[in-house]
This record gives structure tokens, sequence and C-alpha cells, in this order.
């Protein structure tokens, strides 16, 4: 089982394209398949080799920091680590459509998951492989970005349930 967060979504979309029998379900963590041809960050500068978390403020303008005490906040910068540039910007080029069946779930925190299904519905770009998947389960989280800070007893909960779905 592959659990993804966020800007994990290029790796773990290369995975499931390379090798979907060798993944018995993923779960995305307000994230999801990223379509091929994109890129997580493209207009990253060349030069920048890392990413490194940014402050909380920078943070709290690109996603949602709800249910993040100070003190989880301070453990958050104490844990991450930088993330790689050239995975950031370099685009995903995804060929097998079995990818598409591998059972997945999708935990939705900061948007619903009526809101993510109709944009995927839609054709939004951030969204569109989610109306590909064929066995897809959405489990509502609702909290900010990073619910392994703001509720990680429920997420741990909903990852040990995905892991024990049948395949």
């Amino acid at each position: 089982m592959l659990v993804a967060h966020s800007g994990a979504n290029a790796p773990v979309s290369l995975v499931l394209d390379r090798h979907p029998d060798l993944v018995r379900r993923v779960v995305w963590v307000d994230s999801g398949p990223m379509a091929p041809g994109t890129a997580f960050a493209p207009d990253l500068p060349p030069e920048l080799k890392e990413l490194p978390l940014p402050s909380f403020d920078e943070l709290e303008q690109q996603a949602s920091l709800e249910g993040v005490s100070e003190a989880a906040r301070d453990r958050f910068r104490a844990k991450a680590v930088p993330e790689p540039g050239p995975v950031m910007r370099s685009t995903v080029e995804l060929t097998n459509d079995a990818r598409w069946a591998v059972p997945t779930t999708l935990v939705c925190c900061s948007i619903s998951g009526a809101q993510v299904q109709e944009m995927a519905e839609g054709g939004h770009p951030m969204f569109a492989e989610v109306a590909n998947l064929e066995d897809l389960e959405v489990v509502d989280l609702p909290t900010g970005h990073w619910p392994m800070w703001s509720r990680a007893a429920d997420l741990a909960r909903i990852v040990r349930a995905a892991a024990s779905a049948p395949s």
C-alpha cells in the first residue's frame, strides 16, 4: 500500500504507472493522481536544488493550516525535510492505464470529497485523473492540508481501514 500526501503525488503517480501490479491500494491524503505531462511546481527555477519548508505565514497562503496547534507546528518544523527541486518541477510521463484500476482511497481534508469529484468530472487539471479511477473510496476528514498534524489519530484510523479493505 502507498500513502501519498501533497507533493508526493508525482512519485506515487509514477510508481502506479510503472508497477500497478505491485500496489494493492493507494491512499491519497489531500492529494490525488497527477495527469500525464503535468508537474507539481513547473515554475520552480532550475537552479533550485531543494525546497525547504517555508515560513508558516507563507505556507498558510498556499494551503490551510487549520487545526495545527503551535506545538504541532514546532514539531512539523523540526521534522520537515526539503523537497527535491527536480522532483517538484519534472513532468510525469504516464502511459499505463492499469494505474486507474488500483483500489484507491481519497482522503479529502481541505476541500470535501463532493467538491473533488465535481472538479474531476468537470475536467479540472488538478483533479481530472480522479474521474478515471475504477475502484474509488472517498473519505472526508475536514481539517487543513496537514491532517497528520491536526487530526493524526483520525487519519491513522482511515489509513488502517484502507489497509484492511479488500482489494
